[in-house]
């Protein structure tokens, strides 16, 4: 009878353990499907780095050599200035000139006294910004003697750019997991839940855009991290 007792109390406890095993077997998968997905946006401004500077001017006339000895001329004038402003050689380019010779082309119906037009184009690539900024705006003193910088073509337009993103890259990602983890902490609470584990996450790609058309010197860089936490009762 004693024995009985003994192994009634022992069906009983493995029963309740059984019981309690299912039932949280149960809940964790019935939780296993709760689960929040957020977004987390970062964003920073910064200064471009890196600025490509095409010169471009536009030379007609008959004879070939003596417009080649003006491009020669015209050249030095230009590396001069710019050396002289704070440019060094290395960053300074002089491309090969393209010659179009108006009479030979027959689609073209030349209506002017010239047979030639070159286009010339000096290009300068440098970290030097704020100098090339500066030069852009003193383009006038190449006009005083004799050199008609052209701008406004979509080709030779200036060109800003970020080269240092992978130094700010750490700090963005840790802002952008930081705003989706309040997010999930948010809606984790008008749900009357906890914020569990992340389940997934994955990393947006960062986007570097001008903040605005007049300002393309000034960057706009965007991550976005998406992220999907359990939520536990």
């Amino acid at each position: 009878m004693k024995n009985y007792i003994i192994e009634s109390f022992i069906i009983a406890v493995a029963l309740f353990l059984l019981g309690l095993f299912l039932k949280n077997g149960l809940d964790g998968f019935a939780n296993k499907d709760r689960v929040v997905n957020v977004k987390g946006l970062a964003e920073m401004e910064v200064k471009a780095n890196k600025v490509t500077w095409p010169l471009m001017y536009k030379e007609i006339g008959n004879d070939l050599t003596s417009l080649y000895n003006k491009i020669n001329s015209s050249n030095s004038t230009i590396i001069i200035f710019l050396k002289e402003n704070g440019l060094d050689e290395s960053e300074i380019t002089v491309n090969a000139p393209e010659i179009v010779d108006m009479n030979a082309d027959r689609y073209s119906s030349n209506q002017s006294n010239y047979r030639y037009n070159v286009t010339q184009v000096i290009t300068v690539a440098t970290s030097k910004v704020d100098l090339v900024r500066s030069l852009i705006n003193e383009q006038s003193e190449l006009l005083k003697q004799g050199i008609a910088i052209t701008s406004g073509d979509y080709m030779y337009r200036v060109q800003y750019e970020y080269t240092d993103l992978n130094s700010i890259k750490p700090q963005m990602i840790e802002e952008a997991t930081k705003n989706a983890r309040t997010a999930a902490q948010k809606f984790a609470s008008d749900s009357d839940s906890k914020l569990g584990k992340i389940k997934r996450a994955s990393q947006g790609q960062f986007s570097i855009d001008n903040r605005d058309e007049f300002t393309p010197y000034i960057k706009k860089i965007r991550v976005v991290t998406t992220i999907d936490y359990f939520l536990e009762d």
